[in-house]
């Protein structure tokens, strides 16, 4: 059954979705709703049918699959009123406001033998896939710090993004994308607590910087920070093992995995700096360390709906599992109670 992709809100991401979705065979974007009439005008001018209220958008028998890409704020509403209307559906992150909200959805899901997903496109970006799949080699031997990181210069927060009735703020905003990777990574029963510290730094009512901290029950810890007003970038990840460290800079293949050259012996021996001698500190020589090329894994941002195509034809499970989204999101949740508290908050 090809799909039928009718979009609810066409704005920034719903282009977006428009152009990429397209690219999977079978996907074919064929109507959208909107409270503004310029973006109606825009997805008529665009080919699609336009419908300026909710009701007739429901109403058209041949959207089999509902895109909700409004303001947080809205989503339950509209998530809800697509799965009652019989249409599978899925919701742009964060998915809601509560865990409330999101029982409400998966229930209605439930209710009317629908499918629901959350567009976690982020699991297909390359550096995410490199780090995973460096991790999971053992090539860095145990991994005991992983830094997920993402700086940007350009300061405040704009539109419905900056504003905390519409679900504003960089937690919600980007670090539902970094903490669903830390799940991908650890697995769902391994992040035991969070520490959460946030700022306003250029935005005023939303935080646009965070830095949280994941204990594991392994061992070690998974640290994300996200700013708005950093001017001097740091890698978007480093990850530190006790045979190799890796550095992965942003959204890209550049960087690279080091470790030590297990044919040359080398013990550390003492330097005398200006400060006083160092052993602990002293830089090994360049022999010793070997640079490795990093993974080319080729993750395509299109396999999110080939994956929706292929589950609502009965041919494979959904990836992006309502579960998982809810897991996130009540780190999310915890991760705000820190903040809020100064408290460590223990992950369920």
């Amino acid at each position: 059954m090809p799909i039928k992709l009718g979009i609810i809100g066409y704005g920034g991401m719903a282009g977006w979705h428009h152009a990429n979705a397209v690219k999977v065979p079978g996907v074919e974007v064929v109507a959208a709703y909107d409270i503004d009439p310029e973006r109606v005008k825009a997805a008529k001018e665009k080919g699609l049918r336009g419908y300026d209220t909710l009701e007739a958008f429901l109403k058209d028998d041949e959207v089999n699959l509902a895109l909700v890409a409004t303001p947080n704020d809205v989503h339950r509403e509209l998530v809800c009123a697509a799965l009652e209307a019989g249409k599978h559906t899925i919701c742009e992150k964060p998915v809601s406001m509560s865990l409330a909200e999101l029982d409400t959805m998966i229930a209605a899901a439930k209710k009317n033998g629908r499918l629901f997903s959350v567009h976690q496109n982020r699991r297909w970006d390359t550096d995410f896939q490199i780090a995973k799949e460096i991790i999971k080699s053992g090539k860095l031997g145990k991994v005991y710090a992983v830094q997920s990181r993402l700086h940007g210069s350009g300061g405040a927060m704009h539109g419905w993004r900056s504003e905390l009735k519409h679900g504003g703020g960089m937690l919600l905003d980007w670090g539902v994308h970094f903490i669903d990777q830390a799940f991908q990574i650890c697995g769902y029963d391994d992040l035991r607590s969070v520490t959460c510290h946030t700022a306003n730094v250029k935005t005023g009512e939303v935080e646009d910087y965070f830095n949280l901290v994941f204990d594991r029950k392994s061992g070690g810890y998974y640290q994300i920070e996200i700013g708005t007003f950093v001017l001097k970038e740091l890698p978007r990840w480093m990850i530190l093992g006790d045979e190799g460290t890796a550095y992965i800079n942003n959204f890209s293949r550049s960087g690279a995995y080091v470790t030590l050259n297990s044919t040359i012996e080398n013990e550390p021996e003492i330097v005398m700096t200006a400060a006083g001698p160092t052993r602990t500190f002293a830089p090994r020589p360049v022999e010793v360390k070997v640079e490795h090329e990093l993974p080319d894994p080729q993750a395509k941002w299109t396999e999110y709906y080939a994956n929706i195509l292929d589950v609502i034809e009965g041919k494979a499970e959904l990836i992006v599992q309502p579960w998982q989204v809810r897991k996130t999101m009540a780190a999310i949740f915890a991760a705000f109670e820190s903040a809020k508290t100064g408290k460590l908050i223990e992950l369920d």
